[in-house]
Parts: structure tokens; C-alpha cells; sequence
């Protein structure tokens, strides 16, 4: 019952203007945590009305759009398209923030952007994205290539629609073979990326 009460109240406030803060909000944002397999960010961006937000993946749609502004989760996941993504194709780009969107939503991984990005930190052969524990600093040395992987994540936190890498929560270069790929099914390969899920391993790999 409480699953359908709160189903139903999301579908009511998506129709809400984004600056909407009632109580009942806040006990949708609460309340979301008890729901498996839909985590507490995405119902925000549910509410936000932003589910149906559609992108072109293009270097022309990028460059049109403002500059992209926002909070820590932002953040996070703009350095992480930059460090990791920065020299792929902007559907490249895309289907990096794609893999760590589905990490925040599955429950094998922590449940922020900035978790799931920073997860193994400082623990030898720990680290999930390389740049976090490689020793060198994290500089933004190519603002305009900043800029454009900023507008991908602003777009990817607003509910922009995951159809890229099949529900991927990893992926790798063609450059390597972690023994792990060995495991898992490969959903697809965009750009210099291979991209995979937990599951039965498909033939063709």
C-alpha cells in the first residue's frame, strides 16, 4: 500500500514546478530510500519533472546548449566524464555517465555519484575509476572539453534517458582486458569503451 501511496504522490508532484519544497516532498525524498531499486536522487529527479528530458548525442546539440552549473553530484560526475571520457565521442560521454547513473541506482554500489565515483579511493588496486588513486593531481588542464562533459552530466542528473549501454555498471578501454570482462556480459561498444553488466556471458564474447 505504501509503495502505491508513494508511486502515485510522485506521479502527481512531477507536474510541480522544479522549486517546489512542500513537506510531502521532503517525505517522498525520505521515503524513497525503502524502495528497491529506485534510489533517493532519482526520485528527486522524478519530482523535478525532468524524466522525459531528451538529448541529441552531438557536438552541435552541446555546443548550443548554456553552460552547465550545479551542485557536489554534478560535480562529481563532470570530473569523472572529464578524466575518464573527455577524448570520447559525445555519445561516448553519454555512456560513461550512463555506467555510473547505474551504479547509484543498483544496490552492489553506494548510492551518490560522488561515492560510486570516489568508491576504493586510497586502497591499492581498490580504486573503480582509474584517476582517483593514479597520484598525479585531478587539473582541469582543457577547460573547453570541461565545459562539454559539464553539459552531459547537468543533462544526465536531469533525467536524460539511459539507452545506451543496456544497464552497464562497467566498462573498460579496448586497450586492456581486466579479468573481470571475462565474467560479465558485454551489452555494447561505443567509441574506445567496452561496456558490461553482471549476468550470463554473452556467446558472442
Amino acid at each position: 500500500m505504501t509503495r502505491f501511496i508513494l508511486t502515485l504522490a510522485l506521479a502527481l508532484f512531477c507536474a510541480l514546478p522544479a522549486q517546489a519544497d512542500t513537506s510531502v516532498v521532503r517525505l517522498l525524498k525520505t521515503e524513497a530510500n525503502g524502495l528497491k531499486g529506485l534510489s533517493q536522487s532519482r526520485v528527486e529527479w522524478l519530482m523535478k519533472g525532468h524524466a522525459g528530458t531528451r538529448v541529441s548525442y552531438t557536438d552541435d546539440y552541446l555546443s548550443a546548449l548554456p553552460k552547465a552549473r550545479g551542485g557536489q553530484e554534478w560535480k562529481c560526475l563532470a570530473e569523472a566524464l572529464y578524466f575518464e571520457a573527455r577524448g570520447e565521442t559525445v555519445k561516448g560521454q553519454f555512456a560513461v555517465a550512463e555506467v555510473i547513473l547505474n551504479r547509484v541506482d543498483s544496490s552492489r554500489f553506494p548510492d551518490t555519484v560522488c561515492a560510486v565515483v570516489n568508491q576504493g579511493t586510497g586502497r591499492k588496486h581498490a580504486c573503480q575509476f582509474s584517476y582517483t588513486c593514479d597520484g598525479r593531481a585531478e587539473n582541469i588542464s582543457e577547460p573547453k572539453a570541461y565545459e562539454r562533459v559539464a553539459k552531459v552530466a547537468k543533462l544526465m542528473l536531469a533525467g536524460a534517458p539511459r539507452q545506451l549501454t543496456d544497464g552497464a555498471t562497467y566498462y573498460h578501454t579496448k586497450g586492456v582486458k581486466p579479468k573481470w570482462s571475462r565474467k560479465f556480459a558485454r551489452t555494447t561498444t561505443i567509441g574506445v569503451h567496452h561496456f558490461y553488466r553482471p549476468g550470463q556471458k554473452l556467446a558472442s564474447n
